[in-house]
Parts: C-alpha cells; sequence; structure tokens
C-alpha cells in the first residue's frame, strides 16, 4: 500500500503550543511512514475548515490533520470557537471522503492543561489520520473486488 499523504493545518494562535505541537505530529508521521505533503497555518483554530476544504481537494493528500489550542479565557468564546471548528471539520471529512483528524486542545484548558497536552494530541491525531486513510484505502480495494461479502477491516 502507498504511504498515506498527510495535509496538516496548524494555528498560529498560541503558538507557544501549537508549533511544538506539529514537532510532535511530523516525527510521528515518520515514524509511520507517513507523508506530509503541506502545512498550512492559519490565524486560530476557527479559521481552519477553509483551508481542511482546499487541502480535501488535493489528489495528493489522504488525509488531514488540525493542530490547534483553545484557552479558556473570561467568557466563553473558546467553547463557541471548539464546537463550530470541530463541527465544521466533522461536516468536511464526511463531505469529500476523507478523514480529518482534530488535534485541537480545548475547550475549557488553562494554558498549562494545553501545554501538558502538547506532545499526545498530535501524536493521537497522525495516528488517527494515517489508521483513517489506509482503512478507507482498504475498504475502496475491497469493493472493487470483494463486492457483496462481509469483510472486517482493521
Amino acid at each position: 500500500m502507498d504511504k498515506v499523504r498527510i495535509g496538516v493545518v496548524v494555528s498560529e494562535f498560541n503558538r507557544e503550543i501549537t508549533f511544538p505541537m506539529l514537532g510532535n505530529a511530523k516525527k510521528q508521521a515518520k515514524k509511520m511512514d507517513a507523508i506530509i505533503t503541506y502545512v498550512c497555518y492559519v490565524p486560530g483554530s476557527y479559521d481552519m475548515p477553509v483551508i481542511v476544504q482546499e487541502l480535501l481537494k488535493k489528489k495528493d493528500v489522504d488525509a488531514a490533520v488540525t493542530l490547534g489550542a483553545v484557552i479558556k479565557g473570561e467568557t466563553n468564546h473558546d467553547e463557541i470557537v471548539a464546537e463550530n471548528a470541530a463541527r465544521l471539520i466533522a461536516d468536511l471529512s464526511v463531505k469529500h471522503s476523507k478523514p480529518v483528524a482534530l488535534g485541537i486542545t480545548g475547550p475549557n484548558m488553562s494554558f498549562k492543561q494545553a501545554k501538558d497536552r502538547s506532545e499526545i494530541v498530535p501524536i493521537r491525531a497522525v495516528i488517527s489520520a494515517v489508521n483513517m486513510a489506509t482503512r478507507i484505502k482498504k475498504i475502496r480495494e475491497e469493493n472493487s473486488r470483494l463486492v457483496g461479502k462481509l469483510k472486517i477491516i482493521g
């Protein structure tokens, strides 16, 4: 099977957290023998869906990974940002039939909590993106050869 090609979208907001997240995502992709074909920066997590959509249209992108940190402030703005970004990103995944892994910490997290998760969240996001893209490829290959037969892909 070909290597999984990933487009990564990184929030510039809270870059003290998100830029190291990108480094961790790159390490995990290399470890899994996946290729990061694009790294795109956006002002914040709320801005991600439009760039995710453009990446999912690319033939050299099998999956996307989003990396962001939504920090709790004095209002519930963090909840609005995180919920809307997550919903739109999930919708794009279904629309384009390509996985998009949510590597966004928050909402309701302090800066320290988000920083503490800056290693594990991008690792899990890359694992998810690679595994889902691989399973989708298998399903598509199986569908072309084994129409009507039950097969568990995992």
